[in-house]
Order: C-alpha cells, then sequence, then structure tokens
C-alpha cells in the first residue's frame, strides 16, 4: 500500500474523533471515504495531512512514518491536500494562489510545467489568473484549490468535500476533472458527502460511522449492503 493506516485514534482534547481506524490506498488507486456527518471523515484526512496528530496507531506512507514526519514537511512526501471550504488567500489573484503550492524546491523547478497541466484541466483559470481569488464563483475556487495541490506535484491527493455547496453541472465537471487526474497516475482518497458519485469514481470505499470504520469494499458489494443502500443511497434495502 502507498498510504497505509492502522488502528489511528484522533482525539480533540479528551474528545475522542477516530478510533481503530484502519485503511489504505495503493498506487494510482481512488479510495472514498464515506459516511454521516460528524462521523470523524475530516479528521481523519486532515490528520494523515499532517494538520492533526494520531493520539495512538500507525500511519506510513510509502513505507515512511508520517507520525514522525513534522506538520510542514509532510507534503515533500508527495501528499497534498484539498481542504473542505477551499481556505484560499481571497485578496491574492489566482495565479498568486496557485503558486503557493509549489513551495517545495522540487515542485518549484517544474513551476511552468504545473502552470499548463492545471491550467488544461480549467482553462478558465489562465482567462482568470489575474483576478482575485475571492471574486470567483464557488465552483472557481474550487479549481483553484485543487489546481494548487495539483502545483505540489502529489503522489497522494487528499480531497475533502470537493462537491461540497456547487451547483450540480459543476459536481459534474468535478468529477470529470477528479478521473482525469486519477488518469495521469496520481492516488486519491476521496472524502465526499455525495456517496453515489463517490462510489462511481472509486476502487474501493471504507463507511466511518461515530469515529469507526464499519464496511469496506469495492462498490459494486457496498451498493447492494442493505443498510447503505437505505442509509446512504436513499434506495430500498434489496436491490
Amino acid at each position: 500500500m502507498l498510504l497505509e493506516a492502522r488502528r489511528l485514534a484522533i482525539a480533540y482534547g479528551d474528545a475522542p474523533a477516530v478510533w481503530d481506524a484502519s485503511l489504505g490506498v495503493g498506487e494510482g488507486e481512488v479510495v472514498a471515504v464515506i459516511g454521516p456527518n460528524g462521523a470523524g471523515k475530516s479528521t481523519l484526512v486532515n490528520t494523515i495531512a499532517g494538520l492533526h496528530r494520531a493520539r495512538a496507531g500507525e500511519l506510513s506512507f510509502d513505507g515512511i512514518d508520517l507520525t514522525a514526519v513534522l506538520p510542514h514537511l509532510v507534503c515533500r512526501h508527495g501528499i497534498a491536500l484539498v481542504p473542505e471550504g477551499r481556505r484560499l488567500f481571497a485578496r491574492m489573484s489566482v495565479e498568486e494562489n496557485l503558486e503557493i503550492g509549489c513551495y517545495r524546491k522540487e515542485a518549484r523547478r517544474a513551476r511552468g510545467d504545473s502552470l499548463e497541466r492545471v491550467f488544461g484541466l480549467f482553462p478558465i483559470l489562465r482567462e482568470r489568473r489575474r483576478q482575485l481569488a475571492g471574486s470567483l464563483s464557488g465552483g472557481q475556487q474550487q479549481m483553484v484549490a485543487i489546481g494548487r495541490a495539483l502545483m505540489a506535484r502529489p503522489r497522494l491527493l487528499l480531497l475533502d468535500e470537493p462537491s461540497l455547496g456547487l451547483a450540480p453541472a459543476v459536481v459534474d465537471h468535478m468529477f470529470e476533472t477528479i478521473r482525469a487526474i486519477h488518469a495521469e497516475g496520481v492516488a486519491i482518497l476521496l472524502v465526499e458527502q455525495n456517496v453515489a458519485r463517490a462510489l462511481d469514481i472509486a476502487d474501493r470505499a471504507y463507511v466511518l460511522e461515530e469515529g469507526r470504520v464499519v464496511a469496506t469494499g469495492p462498490p459494486a458489494i457496498l451498493r447492494v449492503d442493505a443498510r447503505i443502500r437505505e442509509a446512504y443511497l436513499g434506495l430500498s434495502p434489496t436491490p
């Protein structure tokens, strides 16, 4: 496995958020994490990105112990996060926001190629490159957030709720883009409330409830699980 988490426990002070959670992402794989609000999905992905520290358990990336890596150095190992809510610098231009993603020495050397890659995925950003990020639509801001992460040239892209708050047509484009990024060989860990869309794109999925992984498997298996069909897909328990 490229990314491997074993029996992770994560807490905010004395309040446990995730416990005994194990998951993995293989090279070039798309893995989805689904579950209700408050299940710990964002906490889990933020811990992988180095924004939180696990209280217990193991977390490794390509054989490197991430629990021993300083948070600001996690990205050096090939991990990039697209956070929930995008978190752009609203008073900076689109291009300035993108360039923040390539501050690593290796990524800076490929700045020009990376910009062209991002503009190829999101042509509108080339037109808006001098525009302030805060003046963009929600969908365009999400494009910038994904582009910023790609500027780091990651091997693993962490996507936290990429479709949140977007119009259906924009969501369609966003998932097409995720497929295109995956086709380039980038592994993806996707946290997504839109369960049906997440299962459409994933090779495997984990169901997180109340901080625990309660089910895992390929989408074809999870889709016929009676509880998952009813709770997450709005379908009758029997296919």
